[in-house]
């Protein structure tokens, strides 16, 4: 095979690696292109400029750091310009006849164009003083969705869009019924001459009672709508209580289930896609560099080696050689269909090359390093014990810091503690290998020694200024002891059920970046909107003002109103961080109801209640619970890929599960004995052992992927790309001709 095909054979490889399904051109100059366009600098420098493009809105009126509006608006085309190329490069990788149906495509060029027309008309009409609305800026959050990069926000918003139909049926029933008991209430408390607690008639307006029964669902007037007619007669809390039963719990619970259910339904059509995605690309891959060796196809050993060295540039040839011994398990010096199929999932398993060293004592000093006393003191340091031990000096040293302070004992028991935590780095560097112990890997290891160095440095100088100067900066010190108290999460990680929960935390954290894109994107429109819409409306002045107005946040109409008596004079819409941080407030919904100081704030606030917490808010809840559901599986069971269990199989691997991090450099002293007796002598001979990465690192999608592939026998290739782009969720499982052939 060419040069060519084994550039293309990577593209296929990197695809099928990292989930990406762009239908790229195969002509040599465009896979050339489309590596580039692949390439992270390409991707980390797009991101940037959209973000750059996203926060313009900090620097442009209303402005939080005002600069002159050449400045923003030279940046600001500097940004499409950008955006053009990009996607002018992606036009030259795809398909024509792609390119121009994908409707991320014409979202991008048309939010351009309508942002340069508008930039234009803004810049004239201000040559003229003419107050005009830079309306583009509500598009620019197309750029964060519509880009090739950003697919996991896509797929985001394709469940809110999967979802939207069955939502709306339970939120038609939920708004009927909130507008049953809207009336009930009117004819119930309406006409008792009720008043609430600031003198104001209760429940006389029918579309007020429907809001401040919508603002009870969210419990954030709970009990106050309900004390006036609560004071007038007991009997009238059952009305609120079943209220709150249906609408607050029943319904809202209802809302949960229905985006839980769909949220599943099409995330698992996603991950099917996916599946047969990376399947088909690696069969394409390896159609490219195949070669006949009698009755079977394969790839030779040099060509595989060509192929992983151009899709993974950054693995060291001992890795290499690795993932080989594995493909090419009998050493055959070639490696067949059925276990280069596996390829990309080899590549994704995260796999530590780890050197042999000994101890710098142990080669100056043999002697003493070797001697009865040392071994002695260093299987102390390497024993359980001693960790529980200073986790529990640890425990009793955060019940110091909570004392008093201003007691010289306390003062005197914080050298003690800082001389302790000295004492354990040192014997923890004498028994470990100090290049080892520092590793990359090593967090722990560095956190433990940066805060005690911190603490000992700021003992020191808290000391000499006291004595100098009479100053005192024991708050310095907390903090720095109270962050070396945040070990005791380690004692939490070892506790098998806890640390369920624990995985389930870092495994989200990718996923948690996808849904702050889209609360991001949510926010910038909201954000766009309200500064346009009550910009001005509210103003806050310092506590001692003598402004005109000042106690009404320089709005008249707020006189005796419940924003005004409670200071909520900085939430307003003045600039883009204030509107963040109110759109904040309302996420929560906590006295989100006092926030609305003007009537037609009821309906966009209102709308933004029911897009941020009724729906995506549910969608994250959503991926929490199946991210739970699992990883809690996968601890039962203790899952492991085919791929992990043939690295444990040929003796290779130090697992990371079953090592404790302070053990692990005493566990790879001792791996070549053991490595030899279970056959493991290759990799040893270079003084190397190999760690497989936790599977805490892996994240839900990719665990959720592995669980859909398990069902796709080996030698089934998939149906073809066009038939896993038009999979259904109610698509049965398909199968191509040489699955069925096979079967």
């Amino acid at each position: 095979c060419s040069e060519s095909d084994l550039l293309l054979a990577a593209a296929f490889v990197s695809d099928a690696q990292y989930n990406r399904n762009i239908p790229f051109k195969t002509s040599p100059e465009a896979v050339r292109l489309y590596h580039l366009y692949n390439h992270w600098m390409m991707r980390t420098a797009t991101y940037f400029f959209i973000f750059l493009n996203l926060s313009l809105a900090l620097f442009e009126e209303p402005a939080v750091y005002p600069l002159p509006f050449l400045a923003t608006s030279v940046l600001e085309v500097l940004c499409l310009l950008v955006f053009l190329g990009r996607l002018t490069h992606f036009a030259k990788v795809t398909l024509h006849n792609v390119f121009w149906k994908d409707t991320k495509n014409i979202c991008i060029m048309v939010a351009i164009l309508l942002s340069l027309t508008d930039l234009a008309i803004y810049g004239v009409l201000r040559l003229y003083n003419v107050r005009s609305i830079r309306w583009s800026r509500i598009v620019r959050p197309i750029f964060l969705i519509n880009f090739a990069e950003s697919r996991q926000i896509r797929r985001a918003f394709r469940s809110i869009r999967n979802t939207l139909p069955e939502i709306t049926y339970v939120f038609l029933l939920f708004m009927f019924s909130l507008l049953m008991f809207s009336l009930m209430a009117l004819k119930l408390f309406g006409e008792r001459n009720l008043q609430t607690a600031e003198g104001l008639p209760y429940f006389r307006n029918y579309l007020e009672v429907v809001f401040d029964l919508y603002v009870l669902v969210t419990t954030a007037n709970s009990p106050d709508v309900m004390m006036p007619a609560f004071d007038f007669s007991s009997w009238y809390a059952l009305f609120f209580i079943a209220f709150v039963i249906v609408n607050t719990y029943i319904f809202m619970s209802l809302f949960l289930a229905v985006v839980y259910n769909n949220y599943k339904k099409h995330l698992k059509n996603e991950i099917r896609k996916l599946a047969y995605m990376k399947r088909r690309k690696m069969i394409e891959a390896f159609n490219l560099l195949k070669e006949e060796e009698g009755e079977q196809f394969v790839i030779r050993e040099a060509r595989w080696k060509q192929l992983v060295k151009l899709v993974a540039p950054d693995t060291s040839n001992s890795h290499r050689e690795l993932l080989l011994s594995i493909s090419d398990d009998q050493q055959k010096g070639f490696v067949d269909k059925k276990s280069f199929v596996q390829l990309a999932d080899l590549l994704n398993i995260q796999v530590v090359t780890l050197k042999i060293r000994r101890h710098p004592l142990a080669r100056w000093v043999p002697a003493l390093y070797g001697s009865a006393p040392s071994r002695l003191l260093r299987s102390i340091v390497r024993h359980r014990a001693f960790v529980w031990t200073y986790d529990a000096i640890i425990l009793i040293n955060a019940i110091f810091i909570a004392l008093d302070e201003e007691s010289p004992y306390i003062s005197y028991a914080e050298w003690v503690f800082l001389a302790l935590y000295i004492i354990e780095i040192l014997l923890k560097v004498y028994t470990y290998e100090p290049r080892e112990f520092f590793g990359k890997t090593q967090f722990w290891n560095w956190f433990d020694t940066l805060i005690i160095f911190a603490a000992l440095t700021a003992t020191i100088l808290n000391a000499t200024l006291k004595s100098t100067m009479k100053y005192n900066s024991q708050q310095i010190l907390d903090i720095v002891f109270i962050l070396r108290v945040l070990r005791l999460i380690r004692i939490v990680d070892s506790i098998q059920r806890f640390r369920v929960i624990m995985n389930t935390l870092i495994n989200i954290v990718p996923t948690m970046l996808t849904f702050g894109g889209l609360t991001l994107v949510v926010y910038c429109v909201f954000a766009i909107i309200g500064m346009e819409l009550f910009q001005g409306k509210i103003q806050y002045f310092p506590a001692n003002s003598n402004a005109p107005h000042a106690l009404e946040c320089g709005n008249p109409a707020l006189k005796d109103s419940l924003f005004a008596r409670g200071k909520y004079c900085k939430n307003n819409f003045n600039n883009f961080a204030s509107s963040f941080i109110v759109l904040m407030e309302l996420t929560v919904v906590n006295q989100w109801h006092d926030i609305l100081c003007v009537q037609p704030a009821k309906l966009y606030f209102i709308a933004f209640h029911i897009v941020m917490v009724i729906i995506i808010v549910n969608i994250f809840v959503s991926f929490i619970l199946e991210a739970f559901f699992v990883e809690y599986s996968l601890e039962k069971s203790e899952v492991e890929t085919a791929i992990e269990q043939k690295i444990q199989e040929l003796g290779m691997g130090v697992q990371e599960d079953d090592l404790q991090d302070e053990q692990l450099l005493d566990n790879m002293e001792s791996a070549e004995h053991e490595l030899e007796r279970e056959g493991g002598a290759k990799p040893q001979s270079k003084g190397l052992v190999f760690k497989i990465a936790s599977k805490r690192y892996r994240t839900v999608d990719a665990l959720l992927q592995r669980m859909f592939e398990a069902e796709i026998p080996l030698e089934d290739e998939g149906p073809s790309f066009e038939e896993i782009l038009n999979l259904s969720p109610s698509s049965p499982l398909p199968r191509s001709p040489s699955s069925e052939t096979a079967a």
